[in-house]
């Protein structure tokens, strides 16, 4: 089996919660092990309303020119397999703590992240 793929997410901008799942979806489609963990900011992304994320109109831009919305990279992104975790720490430190997330999302610490991507590589964005 491949090596897992951590991606941490402390980003609150679109752009860069974008890419996570578009790297999230990719890694997971050949057959990775992958694990998406957001704090901060980038724990907007994994809410069920992501129009807290800065620039959020950007999608529509996005989806207009025929590239896959966040949306769409969710929903790839969970038929997949990939693991969604919202820090607990950083849903506090970014006042959303009680926020409604996504379907499948998991609340966990920094050590559930390093544990699913142990032996494997971590991208920041």
């Amino acid at each position: 089996m491949a090596e897992p793929l951590g991606i941490l997410l402390i980003s609150g901008g679109h752009e860069r919660a974008h890419y996570a799942f578009v790297l999230a979806a990719g890694a997971a489609a050949i057959g990775r092990r992958v694990c998406v963990f957001a704090t901060n900011a980038g724990c907007h992304a994994l809410l069920r309303d992501w129009s807290g994320l800065d620039d959020a109109t950007r999608d529509q831009a996005v989806r207009a020119t025929g590239v896959a919305g966040l949306d769409e990279l969710r929903e790839a992104a969970a038929e997949l397999g990939v693991a969604l975790l919202a820090c607990d720490a950083g849903l506090r430190m970014a006042g959303l703590d009680g926020a409604p997330l996504w379907q499948g999302v998991e609340v966990a610490g920094v050590p559930a992240f390093l544990s699913a991507a142990a032996g494997g590589q971590i991208i920041s964005l």
